[in-house]
């Protein structure tokens, strides 16, 4: 027996899902509300639905917007490639590439960027329900979104392809939400991937979300979630992981890419954790901590910060320097401990010239433990390529290096009191006042 609650896009009686897949949802949704009106039959009522969406390319015009819990939808595969490799390789190349787009379930994003638009009105998929209960239980599961094209937005001297912008986001919930999920996604080529104000209990799991400029958002505030387990890289300009206002966030076991302005940023988070993730940058600022952050635990994580090796993208950055600080603190009583942190770069790129880069910054705050971090830091005159991939992995093989660099792994700002700052740097390394802060310096061979 056929379910009345699974539809198939291409199996519907309004719309073409190829021209428009937009006008397909919505209808599909309109018809859910219309059979599922009851909230108490048999101790249910509104079991919800799922929308399937097989593997194909379909364009989207109309936004999507969801309005009820329970929903899945869903595809058979990702699809994510690089588009920013193909957009930064010459067109006279195209023809003997075996693939040019993104494929599997993919989602085109036509919606028309407009000039002070607000900023939902561009996303894919809007999810918007006020009163009680908060919507619960939406599920976005194995296609990809695409948002196709950047813009010229007159912010640095590079390629429209290369900006970042374009008004477009990928999932974007407004309101108070419960238990949703989003795994097995591909989102590429929009300036946000996912916006989200007010989680509870919110899983993003297993996707390849890149090439966005801004990848997830966690706005508002919330509590509870996690973000595990995802490839991410955003651009130059923005987040790979943002929150705001956050209790018990779980951010583990994510392989973030470089180019993002931050790999991770806290605002006015607390209780929350940051473990087991390998971070890569091309700037300092990989991990904030600001606004107040506090009882965070920081462990096992591999910090990476190199230099770009792609010339379509070299002299660009994120306007730091590198006395900012790879992990900057901002807050009371945060816990860094067991992460390894390598920063292998070239003096003569150093900003401001002949300062001495900083690993970890406490700006303010008291009561921060600081404990058993390692950090290799060494002067690499690195290779740039036209070659993304090779260049890439040519930077992340190499380690020889000319000689030691001379970093100050641990700074304690005169604003931050009572911290520990235990193995983390020999006595030379650490820069802080050691009458209102402990401190045990790491050995060093031979003394």
């Amino acid at each position: 027996m056929t379910s009345k609650n699974y539809y198939d896009v291409t199996d519907w009686s309004v719309g073409n899902p190829y021209e428009d897949i937009g006008e397909v949802i919505n209808s599909i949704i309109a018809d859910i509300k219309s059979r599922q009106t009851d909230t108490d039959v048999n101790k249910g009522g509104k079991p919800g639905a799922v929308i399937y969406i097989p593997p194909g390319d379909y364009h989207l015009v109309n936004q999507v917007v969801i309005d009820i819990s329970y929903l899945k939808i869903m595809g058979s595969g990702h699809g994510f490639t690089s588009s920013s490799i193909r957009f930064n390789t010459s067109e006279n190349e195209w023809a003997d590439m075996h693939e040019l787009w993104p494929g599997g379930s993919r989602i085109l994003v036509d919606i028309p960027p407009e000039v002070d638009e607000e900023e939902y009105k561009g996303a894919a998929f809007y999810i918007e329900r006020s009163g009680s209960p908060r919507i619960s239980s939406v599920e976005f599961s194995d296609f990809c979104i695409d948002g196709l094209h950047f813009i010229e937005d007159g912010s640095v001297e590079t390629a429209p392809e290369n900006t970042y912008t374009n008004g477009k986001t990928g999932i974007y919930v407004a309101s108070a939400c419960d238990s949703f999920k989003i795994t097995g996604m591909g989102f590429v080529y929009l300036e946000h991937g996912i916006t989200i104000y007010h989680a509870d209990a919110l899983t993003i799991h297993d996707n390849f979300i890149a090439e966005c400029g801004n990848c997830i958002e966690l706005r508002g505030w919330g509590q509870a979630s996690k973000i595990t387990d995802n490839l991410i890289g955003a651009g130059f300009k923005g987040y790979s992981i943002y929150a705001q206002n956050f209790g018990g966030l779980l951010i583990t076991a994510n392989n973030v890419f470089p180019r993002g302005a931050s790999s991770i940023y806290f605002d006015g988070v607390t209780r929350s954790s940051i473990t087991n993730n390998r971070l890569h940058s091309f700037y300092p600022g990989m991990v904030v901590l600001k606004e107040n952050c506090s009882e965070n635990l920081v462990s096992s994580n591999h910090f990476l910060r190199d230099h770009e090796p792609w010339t379509p993208f070299l002299g660009i950055d994120n306007g730091l320097d590198d006395v900012y600080g790879l992990l900057y603190i901002s807050g009371n009583n945060n816990t860094v401990i067991a992460n390894h942190f390598s920063k292998i770069v070239n003096t003569q790129n150093i900003k401001p010239l002949g300062a001495t880069p900083v690993i970890i910054r406490i700006v303010s705050g008291n009561g921060n433990y600081i404990s058993n971090n390692h950090v290799v830091a060494t002067d690499v005159h690195a290779k740039t390529s036209d070659s993304c991939f090779s260049a890439q992995v040519d930077a992340l093989l190499t380690t020889e290096s000319s000689e030691p660099l001379t970093v100050t792994t641990v700074l304690v700002e005169k604003d931050s009191l009572q911290n520990t700052i235990l193995d983390s740097g020999s006595d030379a390394q650490i820069v802080m006042d050691k009458t209102v802060n402990a401190f045990r310096a790491t050995p060093t061979p031979g003394s």
